[in-house]
């Protein structure tokens, strides 16, 4: 008996060293995978369109700045990189374009929760967006400086393009000869929505009075004069004049496609199809060169003109500047450009030039001015971010310290006080100053100066 128990036991132990693995196998078997990995990431990376680009500006008064960033690191270390560029158009002087450039992509980056997925990222960039555009408005109050600047922020994932927007420096695109504007104006003139919104919040909207009561030029908010109701700093305006950007994201197809960003000296002068036209073939900084020439020819160096040219180019694509004649879209998307009727869709006045496209699938947009709106994220987007964190400023809250900010909605529905994302006592009572509910400081009057 004992001797077939030592056998059974024996042969037992044969058939389990026969089904294990060996140390050296392991150490193969992970090695394989790991190559494997970096071969799918390499892969990917291959799939990915290079972005080159250029700029090109004429000063009149030095207020004008871009930001041509073609490769960002994301934090903390991971993923492929990002390019980012910007336009800032400053007025009544240049502190404000020179601290929003050094400052905003950074605070957009800092309200992108951490260790996120590509998809995920990409997701949560929005509402980044604008808790990056408050704060740093917010901040640059503290610099106690009276000049404002437009803003209009690119940010590049691979084929994915989201465009943050205040002001009325323009972002287009062209795609396979389709044009696409991703950005909204910010001109009193351009939206009816917008006056009344800042009418509501005790700013006056109108033209200039001259003698005789004749008024002339642009609607204008007074005090201050601005033309724009949006805009990042304009602290003599007023906090109804608010940072919150019109955001838009989309999806190039494998083909790729040419962006213009270009201040208002640009658009002033030339149709969207004209600057694409007069610059097809060129390489990116050859093309912005020639938009500004053209534009100055045009209508003369009454303001500064800049304009940055953005190329995303497929890995199989051998020359990156050319490109096709434009064309009528398909409509192929469901998500259509230009098929919205609310005011969060852009409004410029040389739309007719656009087309249904066939080949730009539209991921997200929202132009609507509520902050509480546009930081409360449906899910999962929401669940995303940390609850206990103020959603702006990304200090950290103690325990009953943050302010909903849902907290006095008149028709919050099935929203309670309680309920987050949550704002720390500083960025409450700047969203409350930018909802008319605390006065600003007064300046000028209609019979006075304008700031733009």
């Amino acid at each position: 008996m004992a001797a077939a128990t030592v056998e059974a036991v024996g042969m037992a132990g044969r058939r389990r060293r026969s089904g294990s693995v060996a140390l050296g196998d392991l150490l193969r078997r992970e090695a394989s995978a790991e190559r494997a990995s970096a071969s799918a990431g390499e892969r990917e990376r291959e799939r990915r369109p290079s972005v080159a680009a250029g700029q090109a500006c004429r000063a009149k008064k030095g207020e004008d700045f871009a930001l041509l960033k073609p490769a960002c690191d994301r934090l903390p270390a991971g993923g492929a990189p990002f390019s980012a560029f910007a336009l800032f158009d400053g007025h009544n002087g240049s502190g404000a374009a020179v601290y929003a450039k050094e400052n905003l992509l950074n605070n957009v980056m800092c309200c992108v929760p951490a260790d996120l997925s590509g998809d995920e990222w990409l997701a949560a960039l929005p509402r980044a967006l604008v808790a990056g555009f408050v704060k740093t408005d917010k901040d640059f109050q503290t610099r106690a400086h009276s000049s404002g600047t437009t803003v209009t922020l690119v940010i590049i994932d691979g084929y994915v393009v989201t465009v943050a927007s205040v002001g009325d420096s323009r972002c287009v695109l062209e795609a396979e000869g389709t044009i696409y504007h991703l950005s909204a104006d910010h001109r009193f003139d351009a939206s009816e929505e917008e006056v009344g919104r800042v009418t509501e919040c005790g700013g006056e909207v109108g033209r200039l009075n001259v003698v005789g009561g004749a008024e002339i030029g642009p609607l204008r908010c007074w005090p201050g004069g601005l033309c724009l109701s949006r805009s990042i700093g304009d602290q003599d305006v007023g906090e109804f004049i608010i940072p919150i950007p019109y955001v838009k994201q989309i999806k190039l197809s494998s083909a790729g496609g040419r962006i213009i960003i270009s201040s208002d000296g640009v658009w002033d002068a030339l149709t969207a199809d004209t600057a694409f036209s007069c610059a097809r073939g060129l390489p990116p900084e050859a093309a912005a060169d020639q938009i500004v020439k053209e534009a100055i020819a045009s209508k003369g160096l009454r303001d500064d003109t800049t304009c940055i040219v953005i190329d995303i180019i497929p890995p199989e694509k051998l020359s990156p500047t050319v490109q096709p004649a434009k064309k009528a879209g398909k409509g192929l998307f469901k998500n259509i450009f230009y098929k919205k009727t609310t005011s969060d869709s852009p409004c410029h006045a040389d739309k007719d030039q656009c087309t249904q496209p066939d080949l730009v699938e539209e991921v997200f947009e929202d132009g609507c001015p509520s902050l509480s709106r546009r930081l409360d994220s449906e899910y999962p987007v929401r669940n995303m971010f940390k609850l206990f964190i103020c959603a702006i400023c990304q200090v950290e809250l103690e325990s009953g310290q943050g302010i909903s900010i849902h907290e006095g909605l008149s028709k919050s529905g099935k929203l309670r006080p309680w309920d987050g994302p949550f704002l720390c006592h500083s960025c409450q009572e700047k969203k409350e100053a930018m909802e008319g509910k605390r006065h600003s400081r007064d300046s000028s009057s209609r019979n006075s100066g304008s700031s733009e």
